[in-house]
C-alpha cells in the first residue's frame, strides 16, 4: 500500500477547513445525530432556516444553522406549514 506524500513532505491530509454549505447528513450530525427525515421535516415546517437549491442539491449555510442554534433554535418565519 502506498501512502501520498504532500509536498510538505509528510503524509497527505484533509484540511481541517468546515465546509460554507452543508448537506442534509451534516446538518443531522451538526444538530446532534436527528435522522436527515427530521431535519427535511424541521426545513419543511419552517423551524429551522431554510436551504439553498442548487440544481438538484440541497445545502443549509454553516453560519446561518450556527447562529440559529445560538439564537436557540426559535423557529424561523417562512415554510409550508409555519405558523405566522
Amino acid at each position: 500500500m502506498t501512502t501520498r506524500v504532500h509536498a510538505t513532505g509528510g503524509p497527505h491530509r484533509q484540511p481541517s477547513v468546515s465546509p460554507e454549505f452543508l448537506d442534509v447528513n451534516a446538518v443531522a450530525i451538526l444538530l446532534g445525530g436527528c435522522s436527515t427525515r427530521h431535519v427535511y421535516r424541521l426545513s419543511d415546517s419552517g423551524r429551522m432556516p431554510r436551504p439553498l437549491k442548487l440544481g438538484a442539491l440541497v445545502r443549509w449555510r454553516r453560519a446561518e444553522l450556527i447562529k440559529w442554534l445560538d439564537d436557540g433554535c426559535q423557529p424561523m418565519c417562512s415554510g409550508k406549514g409555519a405558523a405566522q
